[in-house]
């Protein structure tokens, strides 16, 4: 209630009964206002939950084959495949992003601002993408060994699907979200404890080990989960190179009708997400990681490399000449055979009598973007009642609202759509293959994203504010759209550009519950490279790559800035 309201409530003896009617009134307002959000917060929350209900549905009615799919050795066989891929991935890609972002934060490497940006651009390339042209290029008769065989006679390349493969493509695309994490850390890190430990004798060494380390484990662990979450949603790495965890053998089980057992196994996934949200929970621990100590922290002085800046060069470059510039080669050498080709050539003759082969690329295009676009929107709007609510009228509901939006993190896309493909057959024909219930199904998968980021922004506003425009006569939604909405701005824009960047390169939800006729760029991309046309593949994932650049680009800048 606002101080306004409580003067008129008791203060104003010789209007008390013409003031407690304003209060009553506008009490009444708020009221309703209250249960507008929990009601819309309440419907987006059921959505999310329409997906372990259909698994627990599916699974029930499934019975005995249930439990078979879920004893079977197969089964155990993906689980630790699954296991053995995400723990080696989320090693490695911690392994790499430490070094790189003390590098680029705390040292005076050459060029660091520069190289900051390039080792975070492989976070635009989909995983499908990347694994599509590192099989192009070092498969066993790849273009690397058609290069190499003239010079040093070798005739065939070790293979690079199975394990090897995913591991190398998954680790040089997720590394980023480890780095950025660690990296915003490390600039935010008081220069004084590092002196402090310095002072008493502590070796450089001894003094990152016991002094950093321990204050960038949270945004390490961070960065970790992402890494893990990824790995256990990604479908396209996994499937093009050829190893079976839970994504591709669901997929496989839905194009063989197998329902039931494709259900099953989704069922195992979400609970193995689960368990790693769970973990990252537990870990967080009890512990203090912020400056307790009265002033500001300094921003600290670069450190010398001496002897050791080549071999530190040596690391960024070789880590951006494989996450980068080996796909940028294999992309512009495929691009520059598909032009080349006798198709592209015919192709590009009748562009000037007809504009069929110009709309084939610009249609996914104007597709991808619009439905992108229309998910930033759709999420962001829908994630605000859910985020007022647990920011501003904190309450055991809200609590609870709050966490259900969050386990969408612990829903990969392909069990989202076999969820809502069930939903729409039997339930909801009209909107089945409809743009309106994709949309819906990003909504689900991206909701966390969302939240997170209008949550933190949401929580610098005080609520002072806002009572004061109340205070004035204003009432709530004019009050937030004045107030509250201008100074929340950045945390919507950064919630949008994260569901943008992520819509556009989101491939099994697409593929499944796109509409007839209604074609992506991920999914002209998927249907060009599954089929191993990949000069066809490269002028669409060259656009697609380009146009997920540019929410990476206000981030990195707005970082910097």
């Amino acid at each position: 209630m606002s101080i306004f309201e409580l003067v008129n409530g008791g203060i104003w003896g010789a209007h008390k009964a013409r003031d407690r009617s304003i209060s009553i009134g506008r009490r009444r307002w708020s009221i309703s206002h209250t249960f507008l959000l929990y009601m819309v917060a309440c419907i987006v929350i059921s959505l999310i939950l329409l997906v372990p209900g259909y698994l627990l549905l599916r699974a029930a009615e499934a019975g005995a084959a249930t439990v078979d799919t879920l004893l079977s050795a197969r089964t155990w066989v993906t689980l630790g495949n699954t296991l053995l891929l995400t723990g080696a991935v989320v090693v490695s890609s911690a392994a790499i992003s430490l070094p790189l972002a003390w590098l680029v934060t705390s040292s005076d490497l050459p060029g660091r601002r520069v190289w900051g940006i390039l080792v975070a651009l492989p976070l635009v390339v989909p995983s499908y993408v990347a694994a599509y042209l590192y099989v192009s290029l070092l498969s066993p008769v790849g273009v690397v060994q058609q290069l190499l065989e003239p010079l040093t006679g070798i005739e065939r390349l070790p293979p690079i699907y199975g394990f090897p493969g995913a591991w190398l493509v998954l680790t040089l695309i997720t590394y980023p979200f480890t780095y950025l994490t660690i990296r915003s850390a490390m600039k935010r890190l008081d220069p004084s404890l590092l002196e402090a430990a310095r002072s008493l004798g502590q070796s450089p060494a001894r003094a990152f080990w016991r002094i950093t380390l321990p204050m960038l484990r949270p945004s390490l662990v961070a960065g970790s989960l992402l890494v893990a979450l990824y790995c256990l949603r990604d479908f396209g790495a996994v499937t093009l190179l050829q190893y079976g965890t839970f994504t591709r053998v669901i997929y496989n089980r839905y194009q063989a009708y197998r329902l039931d057992e494709a259900a099953a196994m989704a069922l195992l996934l979400v609970a193995l997400t689960g368990v790693f949200l769970f973990l990252d929970h537990r870990s967080r621990g009890r512990s203090r990681y912020a400056r307790l100590s009265a002033g500001a922290a300094r921003v600290s002085s670069p450190t010398r490399l001496g002897m050791w800046k080549w071999p530190a060069l040596l690391f960024v470059g070789l880590i951006v000449l494989l996450a980068l510039v080996l796909p940028a080669g294999g992309l512009a050498y495929w691009l520059w055979r598909g032009v080349n080709q006798d198709w592209m050539v015919r192709d590009l003759a009748q562009t000037s009598q007809n504009v069929t082969p110009f709309l084939d690329l610009v249609r996914p295009a104007w597709n991808s973007v619009t439905v992108a676009l229309g998910a930033a929107v759709l999420t962001i709007v829908l994630a605000l009642p859910v985020t007022i609510l647990a920011v501003r009228k904190p309450s055991f509901l809200s609590h609870w609202l709050e966490r259900l939006a969050y386990a969408g993190a612990a829903l990969p896309g392909i069990v989202v759509a076999l969820a809502f493909v069930f939903m729409g057959v039997n339930y909801a024909r009209p909107l089945y293959q409809t743009l309106p219930m994709l949309l819906i199904a990003y909504v689900v998968l991206f909701l966390p994203q969302a939240v997170g980021a209008e949550r933190s922004s949401l929580l610098q506003v005080s609520p002072k504010l806002e009572e004061a425009g109340r205070s004035l006569g204003q009432r709530p939604f004019h009050v937030f759209r004045r107030v509250t909405l201008p100074l929340v701005r950045p945390g919507l824009v950064a919630a949008g550009a994260m569901v943008f960047l992520t819509a556009m390169k989101e491939l099994p939800t697409t593929l499944i519950l796109s509409p007839i006729g209604f074609n992506t760029l991920a999914v002209q991309v998927w249907a060009n490279i599954s089929e191993a046309f990949f000069a066809r593949a490269a002028a669409p994932t060259l656009l697609l790559i380009l146009l997920s650049s540019v929410p990476l680009a206000v981030f990195m800048l707005r970082d910097d800035s």
